[in-house]
């Protein structure tokens, strides 16, 4: 349901483009990590996953279950919550690792936040948290970097240039672009394997980045 919402609102809001380094739909049972730059990017990676036939099952934090009818698709969409500083926390891995198990996709935004920074540019990723490496390690899933662009252009600074990112994005049209990378299978150790999502991530990130011409892209290598 959610990705459904997501393709058909995402095309108002901006020109969305995806590319991929394998061309088909990543495997069942495979964790999607996607940097995270905006509220928008969210329902950009939702509506380019669907593209692939893919509806994944989405961590994310817990407060979103509070907001109306946001809450209630996550709800029905057998969505994750993470109850993030609490003794739930370990939880939301377990579940996500049953869903692996069951051949479903898993989404997760191994930065766990949105930059604090107030510009639209794009930056590459800032460091992942350890529960990508957790959940990938318990389950025995590959991984697959997404790294999406132009989401900060739809929305991103303070909370009235958040608004009017929304409200002008339909005239606008800001060009949005997501790249599927090929799936890594990360190495034994939490550092160790962090530190190699990430790299793939950035990767991925800087193939989406350029798409848009990105000058952040150009000074990553």
């Amino acid at each position: 349901m959610l990705s459904s919402v997501a393709a058909a609102v995402i095309p108002c809001l901006g020109r969305l483009t995806v590319t991929s380094d394998h061309g088909s739909a990543p495997e069942p049972g495979s964790i999607i990590v996607a940097n995270h730059t905006s509220l928008a990017d969210p329902g950009v990676v939702l509506a380019a996953l669907r593209r692939f036939d893919v509806e994944p099952v989405v961590l994310a934090t817990a407060g979103l279950w509070r907001i109306p009818v946001l809450g209630r698709l996550l709800e029905r969409g057998g969505h994750v919550p993470v109850h993030r500083g609490t003794h739930r926390a370990a939880d939301a891995l377990d579940t996500a690792a049953a869903a692996l198990g069951a051949g479903r996709h898993v989404l997760i935004y191994g930065e766990g936040r949105i930059p604090l920074r107030k510009d639209a540019a794009e930056a590459p990723p800032e460091s992942l948290r350890s529960g990508l490496a957790r959940l990938a390690h318990a389950a025995g899933a590959p991984v697959v970097p997404l790294g999406q662009a132009g989401a900060r252009r739809v929305t991103s600074g303070s909370t009235a240039k958040q608004l009017a990112g929304f409200l002008t994005a339909p005239a606008r049209r800001p060009r949005l672009h997501v790249h599927l990378g090929l799936p890594v299978h990360l190495p034994p150790g939490v550092e160790a394997a962090t530190a190699t999502a990430r790299e793939a991530v950035t990767t991925a990130w800087c193939t989406a980045a350029r798409h848009l011409g990105e000058p952040a892209a150009a000074s990553v290598r």
